[in-house]
């Protein structure tokens, strides 16, 4: 290779990372917080987390995928937060509206700079009673009532249990989705010839 080659090659390999990051622009989706997967970060007004609780992950774990959890039913909801305010704080109640009661086994304790898992190794928090049949995909705003940071409110995904999801228990009183009848399938057959 010529040495002029080998200079528009370094050229174009040095150029190729800035322009990347010329279209990326200050409002790129890589430069906001984000969830992962369907579950949702606590994200208020702009900024992760409020009043020292940050919540990377909340779901609530709906039934399985095509199936839906029976009206008057209960689903687990699952939360992971962690306390940065320095000082021990509790998570004591949770509210669903008229959606549903949400049942809290004990206060949660919230150490500071320790993530706690609502979810393990069992569900501390339980939606019941839920005023209408629910598929997944639905968003149920919880609002978390904690002793020293207040309320803290977020819209908390409905996710059903497949993918990432499918090794968590399954919700209890979901209904199965229907599965097609051999009968159906036939006529179906016969009517289209």
């Amino acid at each position: 290779m010529t040495s002029r080659r080998w200079i528009v090659v370094a050229a174009a390999f040095l150029a190729a990372p800035v322009l990347a990051g010329c279209g990326a622009g200050i409002d790129a989706n890589t430069n906001k917080p984000y969830a992962p997967n369907e579950a949702v970060a606590l994200i208020d007004q702009g900024a992760y987390g409020t009043r020292g609780i940050h919540i990377p992950q909340a779901f609530i774990l709906g039934p399985d995928s095509g199936a839906q959890l029976a009206w008057r039913g209960s689903a687990p909801i699952y939360l992971n937060i962690l306390n940065t305010a320095g000082a021990p704080d509790t998570l004591q109640a949770v509210s669903a509206g008229s959606v549903a009661s949400v049942k809290v086994t004990a206060p949660i304790q919230l150490p500071p700079n320790q993530l706690v898992n609502t979810g393990k190794p069992q569900p501390q928090l339980m939606l019941e009673s839920i005023s209408t049949s629910l598929r997944g995909g639905e968003s149920i705003r919880l609002d978390l009532q904690f002793a020293n940071a207040g309320t803290v409110s977020l819209n908390v995904p409905v996710v059903t249990r497949s993918r990432e999801f499918k090794d968590y228990p399954p919700a209890p009183n979901a209904t199965p989705a229907p599965t097609p009848s051999a009968t159906a399938t036939s006529e179906a057959t016969e009517e289209t010839h």
